[in-house]
């Protein structure tokens, strides 16, 4: 009589699983619109460049800024959702960011095309995480694996189609249908939200931690100005220190705030959870060595070999495709070996197709980096379902909220520090490179030499810091079997 109940159990998970394909399908096109705007840009840098007259360090905001934006503001998604419901937050947040894409679109400088993108940034700060909790709190828990890795598929396939999409606007229409064609998008997801999202609630929280808010956005600014203007200000000058000090300062005082008041802006506690803290140190490491990769493949392909914005995409487009056709596999990989072998196997996999990528040459074919890309994001793809996944499930109903939303601050942060650092470094590196090769004899290709000795460089130094993600990848451990309920957030409905 068991096996009889667990088959027709069996049986009939996959009609449960239909009856919520409708909500999965309208978080899915959230979370696949917002990050769509992450990863078209990338390729957009260089035409950027040309169209305002301006340097990479200042167009490249356009993306760091954006970054900043989506992590700064992922921590308010845990509140506002508790305190307006996931349902109306997450429609707020898609019509706000469709209404930035359209200033983003009539903008005619560079330093209103930043400030607009990081508007619509702030707003896809909340589409990501708020996303997520729904699916931790909507979906029953034995269906929260499948749901995930549809989720995470939307993290797969905006970059798979981003770059080629981007880079066929770009050839045969303009930048600014990169942001036009947001429009439709973004209304036809807010119709099946609202349609098909239901309006539930768990608790209303007491407060708003506004000088929590406050400090956080204080922190990540001042830090990521560090980063990003250290080299061309000096490391040691005054401005550097100012900026680092007060970035490290208003950080403290977060973490202060955060754990010394009764209705903070972010719950830490979460962090007690051992495989969770190490889930999210896991992700912000490897998700800079990937964003790091989409800001130097394309310039190196673009600024030194001459591709066509077009070209560039179709190029990395094998790749990325091959990422999100892992991701499938990896989906079903996990409910039987579980996180620890498929993400040793993806850390080692992001380093191997890394390393060779540290030297490009200025005649390297295109299937040499294509090979090598490819390698890289199939270990992303072993990588990004498992560590988000094996965090989330341990954290109970009530802070999923919460963890979203720290998972998801600390991941973009990592990656805005991450790409301004890398866009100094490669500056300052390029420079190095050229002053010294103006002392041989290298003629006209001076600056495509100095260019690619500097990508090289970080290439190389992206490879040492995925290999420091393989001690996070041993602290987790086998789920433990302590489980939350298997009950829904619609238990306890608000009509």
């Amino acid at each position: 009589m068991k096996n009889k109940n667990l088959t027709s159990t069996e049986e009939q998970q996959p009609q449960k699983l239909m009856k919520f394909m409708p909500l999965i399908v309208a978080i899915f096109m959230g979370n696949f619109l917002s990050l769509l705007n992450s990863n078209t840009i990338n390729i957009a840098l260089p035409v950027f460049q040309k169209e305002f007259a301006s340097d990479l360090s200042i167009v490249q905001w356009t993306l760091t800024g954006f970054m900043l934006a989506l992590g700064t503001f992922a921590p308010t998604a845990g509140y506002f959702g508790e305190r307006f419901t996931y349902k109306r937050l997450y429609i707020f947040a898609l019509l706000g960011m469709t209404v930035a894409s359209v200033l983003c679109a009539l903008s005619w400088n560079a330093p209103m095309l930043i400030a607009f993108r990081i508007v619509q940034g702030a707003f896809c700060g909340i589409i990501v995480p708020a996303s997520m909790t729904m699916i931790f709190q909507i979906i029953p828990r034995h269906q929260q694996s499948v749901a995930m890795s549809i989720w995470i598929a939307a993290s797969i396939v905006a970059p798979a189609i981003g770059p080629t999409y981007a880079g066929w606007l770009i050839q045969h229409e303009s930048w600014k249908w990169l942001f036009w064609t947001n429009v439709p998008l973004g209304l036809l997801t807010i119709v099946v939200a609202f349609f098909f999202i239901p309006y539930y609630r768990l608790k209303v929280p007491k407060g708003f931690d506004l000088w929590g808010l406050l400090t956080v956005i204080a922190a990540s600014s001042l830090l990521l100005i560090t980063m990003s203007q250290g080299s061309g200000w000096g490391w040691g000058s005054v401005s550097t220190l100012l900026c680092l000090g007060g970035g490290l300062s208003a950080l403290v005082l977060f973490l202060w705030r955060e754990m010394s008041i009764e209705s903070p802006l972010l719950q830490l506690k979460v962090f007690l959870n051992r495989r969770f803290t190490s889930t999210v140190i896991l992700l912000c490491i490897v998700m800079i060595n990937f964003f790091s990769g989409m800001l130097l493949v394309p310039v190196f392909l673009q600024n030194v070999q001459g591709h066509s914005p077009l070209d560039t995409g179709m190029i990395l487009l094998p790749s990325t495709l091959a990422m999100a056709i892992m991701s499938l596999i990896v989906g079903r990989l996990y409910k039987v070996v579980g996180p620890m072998p498929l993400l040793l196997v993806g850390v080692l996999l992001m380093a191997a197709g890394n390393l060779p990528l540290a030297w490009l040459q200025i005649d390297s074919s295109s299937a040499y980096t294509l090979l090598w890309m490819t390698v890289r994001s199939l270990g992303l793809a072993l990588v990004l379902m498992p560590a988000t996944t094996a965090g989330m499930e341990e954290i109970s109903r009530e802070y999923t909220g919460y963890a979203s939303s720290i998972q998801n601050w600390l991941r973009n942060v990592f990656v805005s520090f991450g790409v301004a650092l890398f866009t100094t470094l490669l500056s300052s590196r390029t420079a190095d490179h050229a002053a010294r090769l103006m002392e041989g004899d290298v003629g006209s290709h001076l600056t495509q030499l100095s260019t690619t000795m500097g990508i090289n460089d970080l290439n190389f130094f992206s490879t040492i810091i995925v290999v420091l993600a393989l001690p996070f990848v041993f602290a987790i451990r086998s789920k433990r079997k302590k489980e939350r309920g298997t009950d829904s957030a619609l238990s306890n409905p608000v009509h």
